[in-house]
């Protein structure tokens, strides 16, 4: 079956942020017709619901297996990610689809709908491939854009920190502390505790596709051609989860706040898949359990 892209038309753009705006088809399609999945987030309003960034845009899918066009934009999001404890607000980056310059740091205060610029970020605009929220403190961001960028407002103002490892993909901040940040490489898993200005490396030399932070402090990492690992960063002690996914490898994750063991991914292949034991087995989402 082939993958379905959400046919748009072009719009006028907003005036406050510079974004482009589209009215896109509200028809819901099929999930498994979805392309180009650029990150995952479960609904903070509505947990059974996850939100998806794409490259036509942010768009819900459901329990029953369908999805459906959320923003009015229909530009190319990055960075996307809930911001815990705001069920209000969610954050990302991207450039638009009609091909003016990045967006910068953006944030939507009603569901994904709409989206402001909120700033340029360092050396931007910015458009964010990784941004990661601290749960410890939501003022927290880090972001990656030459270089890995951080900001202490909330996203209002952004500065470049330390050299970072080669090679980053992916990151996620420690939800038990803020100024700790894990990046997923080409060359394995690192962390800084000092807000991004030093980094060691943590477990094997390997290509990482992905990492996210669970609630409790638990870490995920996607290891390329082998399967989902979870570290637990206090007892440094590496778990493997699933190694029978190697060939459906996880770009992006979530963890869902509400229900413990949650996790919903999005494959290289714009699978979009649902665990509920923590990582170990995993469902199409919307699968019945």
């Amino acid at each position: 079956m082939s993958r379905w892209s959400f046919g748009v038309l072009a719009g006028a753009a907003l005036a406050a942020s510079g974004l482009s705006t589209a009215a896109f088809s509200e028809e819901s399609v099929p999930l498994a017709e979805v392309a180009h999945i650029h990150g995952v987030g479960f609904d903070p309003k509505d947990p059974s619901r996850v939100l998806l960034a794409t490259h036509f845009g942010v768009i819900v899918a459901t329990g029953d297996g369908m999805a459906t066009p959320l923003s009015v934009t229909s530009d190319d999001f990055m960075g996307f990610t809930t911001v815990p404890g705001r069920s209000d607000l969610l954050v990302a980056s991207g450039h638009p689809g009609t091909g003016r310059g990045n967006m910068g740091f953006i944030t939507s205060e009603d569901g994904g709908v709409t989206w402001r610029q909120v700033s340029e970020g360092s050396d931007g605009p910015v458009d964010f491939h990784a941004l990661t929220v601290s749960p410890a403190n939501p003022d927290v961001l880090y972001g990656l854009y030459h270089g890995i960028q951080v900001s202490r407002d909330g996203g209002r103002t952004w500065g470049l920190a330390g050299a970072g490892p080669a090679a980053v993909i992916d990151l996620a901040a420690s939800s038990v502390d803020e100024n700790m940040v894990f990046a997923a490489t080409g060359a394995g898993l690192y962390r800084s505790t000092d807000g991004a200005e030093t980094w060691e490396l943590v477990g094997p030399v390997a290509p990482m596709t992905m990492v996210e932070a669970g609630p409790d402090g638990t870490v995920y990492a996607f290891v390329a051609g082998n399967g989902l690992y979870s570290l637990n960063p206090a007892a440094e002690q590496w778990t493997a989860l699933n190694e029978s996914l190697g060939g459906q490898e996880f770009l992006h994750m979530a963890a869902d706040g509400s229900v413990e063991g949650h996790l919903v991914a999005a494959t290289h292949a714009s699978e979009v898949l649902e665990s509920r034991d923590g990582g170990r087995t995993w469902a199409p989402y919307g699968t019945p359990r």
